[in-house]
């Protein structure tokens, strides 16, 4: 059985956002809470995925979005080979830019965006209109990850706001994860 570990961004992912359904959706899914969803800490946001991470059974499979992607890069960045290992991959869904111009204050923390390979397989699904990340700067941060990339064509952020609620289709990003390294993730 693989832990899902439900990684939401700044404000978290209300009641209708795809992955608050998707929570419900997978078997053995949890939500990584924070203690602040409105100002975030970048050393505490990473302190609580790592403690998910530790606390879980099973091998776990990361499921971020927006800045919830920008604090599993931070995690890998600095978290024991040991800790590394239990994440079997990463779906990184709509990730914020944290150094873009206007970057809103309460994000800017999460600077610099950490450049080096995430040490699991990712697949990262962003959107050409996004106005949390131009598309060049998420197809740099996918080479720099070393993630597989989906562009979503008039996608927006992929939330709630831009019309992905339930997101079904937003699965097979998923299966395809799991597929890309013979896992079955979905």
């Amino acid at each position: 059985m693989t832990r899902y570990l439900i990684l939401a961004g700044w404000q978290g992912s209300g009641p209708d956002h795809w992955q608050t359904h998707w929570q419900r959706l997978l078997p053995d899914a949890r939500r990584v809470e924070q203690e602040n969803w409105q100002r975030p800490d970048p050393q505490r946001w990473v302190a609580a995925l790592d403690r998910a991470i530790g606390q879980a059974s099973t091998p776990v499979v990361v499921i971020a979005h927006s800045l919830g992607c920008v604090t599993v890069a931070r995690w890998a960045a600095s978290a024991p080979v040991a800790r590394r290992q239990r994440v079997l991959a990463a779906l990184l869904v709509a990730p914020a830019d944290v150094e873009r111009p206007g970057c809103p204050v309460e994000l800017v923390g999460f600077a610099p965006l950490p450049r080096q390979p995430l040490p699991f397989p990712t697949r990262m699904v962003t959107s050409d209109n996004d106005h949390a990340i131009s598309l060049a700067r998420a197809e740099a941060l996918a080479r720099d990850w070393g993630s597989d990339l989906d562009i979503l064509p008039g996608a927006g952020h992929i939330n709630t706001r831009s019309g992905h609620r339930q997101w079904e289709e937003g699965l097979l990003h998923l299966a395809k994860l799991g597929a890309a390294q013979g896992l079955r993730v979905a």
